[in-house]
């Protein structure tokens, strides 16, 4: 299986064929798609009806242009949205976006080491983006994709991070530094930034995940998850991190806190199994 699945990506990584040399795909847009991302995207849920419309065009517009596919399942429209939804969400402070630098994605059943192996004891990955002879190819563990927007407390978001590296790769590094959304005459301060919250991250002194201490293509993609799922956390913890991603995206992004807020009768996020009410509400 481990076999049939590599020869499967293998071919569509490297295989020059594909949406580029095909005609652009016509798609229709589903009304349950609508009450889909309503209920799964909290990103979606809090934009006006003007601009949900938008973005459903936006989201249409990328997978016209986009081929999602896999080798051992059949690909849902459910997971094309979500796909979709990662793409459009960082980019949305930006109408005039196109993802030039990816046309295939490609699911896969689990997590998955670097020869795309799932079940292996080195299949710990969950995103990738192709270079070299993989170009314009993105790999994505669809568990992973699906439980990003499932669970929008953990500071994580799979789809996201990965076409995150996408926008940093746009001007042909993936340095850290998005110069297609920010001159690079602002790079220092940023760097200077980055340098400091890496430091805090080595030193357990900062609740930003591990992994982004990794490089600054990796802290600007990890990040960048916990801007677009806690910003009220990352503006309270964060506040000059928070500013720059701001400054970045274009967005603010403060009425998804609004959106993940607890409700009183709802489980505690703590895990403690009490009511939110009878257990983490703010006595004020």
């Amino acid at each position: 299986m481990i076999k049939s699945l590599w020869n499967q990506l293998k071919s569509l990584f490297i295989s020059n064929t594909g949406i580029g040399n095909t005609e652009k795909k016509v798609i229709r847009w589903q009304a349950n798609w609508t009450a889909y991302l309503n209920h799964k995207v909290a990103f979606y849920r809090t934009l006006s009806e003007s601009d949900k419309d938008l973005f459903e065009k936006r989201v249409r517009l990328f997978l016209e242009t986009t081929h999602v596919e896999a080798g051992q399942f059949e690909v849902t429209d459910e997971d094309r949205l979500l796909v979709a939804a990662s793409a459009v969400i960082p980019v949305w402070g930006f109408p005039e976006w196109h993802y030039f630098n990816v046309q295939k994605v490609f699911l896969l059943p689990a997590s998955f080491n670097e020869r795309f192996e799932c079940g292996q004891p080195d299949s710990l990955i969950t995103g990738m983006v192709g270079t070299g002879p993989m170009s314009g190819k993105l790999a994505l563990s669809q568990p992973a994709l699906h439980l990003g927007f499932s669970n929008t407390k953990d500071k994580q978001n799979v789809g996201i991070h990965e076409f995150v590296h996408l926008v940093d790769m746009a001007d042909g590094d993936c340095d850290g530094f998005p110069e297609r959304l920010k001159k690079y005459a602002f790079s220092i301060a940023w760097f200077e930034l980055v340098e400091n919250k890496i430091t805090g991250i080595e030193n357990n002194n900062c609740n930003i995940r591990d992994y982004g201490a990794t490089n600054k293509a990796e802290f600007l993609a990890v990040t960048s998850e916990y801007f677009f799922e806690r910003p009220k956390m990352m503006q309270k913890k964060h506040p000059k991190l928070y500013q720059a991603l701001s400054d970045f995206y274009q967005q603010d992004v403060s009425r998804i806190a609004d959106d993940i807020k607890p409700r009183k009768k709802a489980p505690c996020p703590c895990g403690s199994g009490k009511r939110y009410k009878h257990c983490c509400l703010p006595e004020s």
